[in-house]
């Protein structure tokens, strides 16, 4: 399941209800985001994202990260509108047969998220507004799984 929402989000609560009942899961493994004050001074953190599309090209890489392990579930909720820092923002979690597999699917997935989902992100701090782009290591992050690919 692909979810964005503007509303806050616990957690907690989105393990327990995706972890419940899965006697057929080996693993479930999980990343939240948190958005950050940048050196102290973001003050709001603003996400947009064009409905239906952006869900649609994060369900291609879910798809992609269907394919590349064996998952029984995934499910991802991303934050968009305005974001406080110390507030999640971001919540994959994955379900397999085998901790690898949940592990390797969730990173996979976040290097995914910060880099090449289509979000416009925007921070607002004392000096007014600034658009964010992602850093090089981002890039770096997401480019590792293509070389994968490309291995023999």
């Amino acid at each position: 399941m692909i979810a964005l929402q503007s509303e806050p989000f616990e957690p907690g609560a989105l393990l327990t209800r995706f972890a419940k009942g899965r006697s057929e899961t080996g693993a479930v493994a999980t990343f939240t985001g948190i958005a950050r004050a940048e050196q102290g001074e973001t003050r709001i953190l603003e996400l947009e994202a064009y409905p239906g599309f952006t869900e649609a090209e994060i369900g291609k890489i879910a798809d992609e990260a269907r394919r590349r392990w064996r998952l029984d579930d995934l499910l991802i909720v991303h934050r968009v509108g305005q974001i406080a820092p110390g507030e999640p923002i971001v919540f994959v979690a994955t379900a397999s047969g085998h901790r690898r597999e949940a592990f390797e699917a969730c990173d996979f997935l976040m290097d995914y998220l910060k880099s090449r989902a289509p979000f416009w992100k925007k921070e607002h701090g004392p000096a007014g507004a600034r658009w964010i782009e992602p850093r090089p290591e981002d890039y770096a992050d997401a480019a590792r799984w293509d070389a994968e690919q490309e291995t023999p």
